[in-house]
């Protein structure tokens, strides 16, 4: 199969240059596209053999549920059962934006898109480019990260094209994107609004809107016999190909421990690589020394990580160290990313 790659940068962007990527999807390929999270992989989330597609371009396990990405509100009611007036307050006060609901799915989504689950997951991204082929397709498109699956998620077309080139029919070259990591997934078919993924949408900001939310146990741990009910909750996602390791504890015992093991690996040969911040990268020594951006900005951070871990491949890097970014807020998401990138692999010093 050949790839094409449609430029649609924003500064010169034409909703004509999508014509071709949304007959595509009518007609039950796939497309990879911007949103303001990761590039996403589509296909018509109502077509169940688009949706058996996205799961083999990716290698990606057929009871990980995908997100239904719509352009308008309205979708919600055709897609999903029983929406209350709860959700309503959480569409009203993030869409389009990066939050995904989980709710009581409709009769017409097919659980080939859902995992095999009688919920389903929604969001309306708030990227130009995104909206507008949704638009255009009239599909309601099935989309998780453009990558291979347990790769790290793309964040620049370059990414996808690294993973899924001859695999998927269209990649639209939207740039990079702005915040990284992907939308927070929140259920809410219990008694309690549930976070299911942390993302740029924090809980601080759903209790502002909803009064209560909590955390599902399964997020920060490691249980491989649960069955997801949202994307990245079971399966090791976003890994190097070497062997990452987070180091906890106060940062002077983190610099000193991680230069320590840095040594210690290149003396058996190794090349080792360091995932630091702007306020600590230089005081590592290091093969590959990598900084993601500022705690004292977070956005940079999870802007950042993923090219960094694929940077780390670039580099053939074997064994890589890395800070913790333990913490309230979008600090939750950034761990989130980095203990599945990592294997849960930590070491408190």
């Amino acid at each position: 199969m050949n790839t094409k790659v449609i430029d649609c940068h924003l500064q010169n962007f034409e909703p004509s240059r999508l014509t071709e990527a949304a007959d595509c999807l009518k007609q039950g390929g796939l497309v990879a596209f911007p949103t303001e999270t990761v590039y996403g992989l589509g296909g018509d989330g109502l077509n169940a053999d688009a949706s058996k597609k996205i799961y083999e371009a990716k290698g990606r396990p057929s009871d990980n549920p995908l997100i239904l990405h719509i352009a308008d509100e309205a979708a919600m009611d055709v897609l999903a059962k029983n929406v209350s007036e709860d959700v309503r307050k959480l569409m009203d006060a993030f869409w389009p934006g990066p939050l995904t609901i989980v709710v009581e799915k409709s009769d017409i989504v097919p659980k080939e898109t859902t995992g095999g689950l009688d919920t389903v997951a929604i969001r309306m991204p708030s990227h130009p480019v995104a909206l507008e082929l949704i638009r255009q397709s009239g599909v309601y498109i099935a989309a998780p990260s453009a990558n291979r699956s347990g790769r790290p998620s793309p964040v620049k077309a370059q990414h996808v094209i690294e993973d899924l080139d001859g695999r998927i029919e269209y990649i639209l070259d939207g740039g990079d994107v702005d915040i990284g990591i992907e939308s927070t997934i929140v259920d809410m078919t219990g008694d309690v609004p549930m976070i299911l993924r942390p993302g740029y949408i924090t809980p601080e900001m759903i209790r502002d809107v909803l009064g209560k939310v909590e955390f599902d146990p399964a997020i920060m741990g490691q249980d491989e016999t649960l069955r997801p009910k949202a994307p990245g909750m079971k399966y090791t996602h976003y890994a190097p190909q070497g062997e990452l390791t987070i180091v906890e504890g106060e940062r002077q015992n983190v610099v000193a421990y991680i230069n320590d093991m840095v040594k210690e690996k290149r003396t058996e040969g190794f090349k080792v690589g360091v995932l630091a911040t702007k306020e600590s990268a230089a005081l590592y020594d290091a093969d590959v020394v990598l900084s993601m951006g500022s705690r004292a900005e977070p956005i940079t951070v999870s802007a950042k990580l993923y090219s960094c871990l694929r940077d780390f491949d670039t580099e053939g890097t074997d064994y890589m160290y890395s800070e913790s970014f333990a913490g309230d807020s979008l600090g939750n998401a950034i761990m989130n990313r980095l203990l599945k990138a990592a294997g849960h692999r930590t070491i408190q010093v």
